[in-house]
């Protein structure tokens, strides 16, 4: 067993990018650390950390062996909770990339549910729509919508969601209400990512490029721009609930809304998952199973 031994510590020293701080994270002495992941360097014949006075950083032998490593500390600690499971007490961080309405109004406050149940749970949520890279970046888990174009990943549906056609009542006073998806060619349409627009008409799918004085790749920005008045705004039914409940919008061009596509849970494809991702992921697939928005 003695070559196991200094494996915790060099994973704990790779993520948190030091010693102190890995000392910190499993309650030990710095000294203790730097020890134990020496005789590892010592034992496997090759330096794993580079030293500096201001910075610890991983070599390249390092970085191949930490994302080894790390399977076997995730498989170690996935062990050891699957025994005390029935005492759960889940702490760490829950790390979760996120983007959209969708994530701002209804996945966050999910994730602050699950949280409260774990009162030593950190939860840190990144609202960004980018290309992440799970493993450098230590993501657990992103929420996306539509396609997904990573077939290495695991991906986990959320919800479908609908499409809605939206505008104030005084713009469709001013310019008259579509009744047709091709009307809107001749409309002030409030663009988000696509400037085509997909409807249904009966067993056809009719596209409609559309034009506009506002776009923006953010939703609420194109639903404040809409309940402006500044035009049509098209997107998932859920961005639309408060605006219509409380008679800042109208629906238009309801018979021809379209499916739209679906929010996702994504992952990748391990071995072995911490208990706090596990749990978080199976709380939100229950959370919406029955969302009927």
């Amino acid at each position: 067993m003695e070559s196991f031994e200094g494996i915790i510590e060099f994973v704990a020293v790779a993520e948190h990018q030091g010693f102190s701080a890995a000392a910190k994270q499993l309650g030990c002495s710095t000294s203790h650390v730097s020890r134990q992941v020496a005789r590892l360097e010592e034992r496997v014949g090759c330096n794993l950390v580079a030293r500096t006075t201001r910075l610890v950083s991983l070599t390249e032998n390092g970085q191949v062996y930490y994302q080894q490593c790390k399977e076997l500390v995730n498989g170690l600690q996935q062990a050891n909770e699957q025994i005390n499971e029935q005492q759960i007490n889940l702490n760490g961080i829950l790390k979760v990339s996120s983007a959209g309405g969708f994530a701002e109004h209804f996945v966050a406050p999910a994730l602050m549910e699950f949280a409260q149940q774990y009162p030593e749970l950190t939860v840190d949520i990144n609202f960004n729509s980018r290309i992440i890279n799970f493993v450098e970046e230590g993501y657990d888990f992103a929420i996306r919508y539509g396609e997904l174009s990573d077939s290495s990943l695991i991906a986990r549906k959320l919800v479908g969601r609908p499409m809605m056609a939206a505008a104030t009542q005084a713009y469709l006073d001013q310019h008259g209400t579509p009744t047709h998806p091709n009307h809107l060619k001749n409309h002030s349409c409030i663009i988000a990512n696509y400037d085509v627009w997909k409807f249904q008409d009966g067993d056809q799918q009719e596209n409609v490029k559309v034009k506009g004085r506002w776009r923006s790749n953010n939703a609420n920005t194109v639903l404040q721009a809409c309940e402006a008045g500044l035009g049509i705004a098209y997107m998932p039914k859920s961005t639309f609930i408060e605006s219509l409940k409380e008679n800042r919008l109208v629906p238009v061009l309801e018979p021809f809304w379209g499916q739209g596509a679906s929010s996702w849970i994504v992952y990748p494809n391990k071995r072995f998952m911490p208990l706090r991702v596990r749990l978080a992921i199976d709380f939100l697939v229950k959370y919406f199973a029955d969302w009927g928005v």
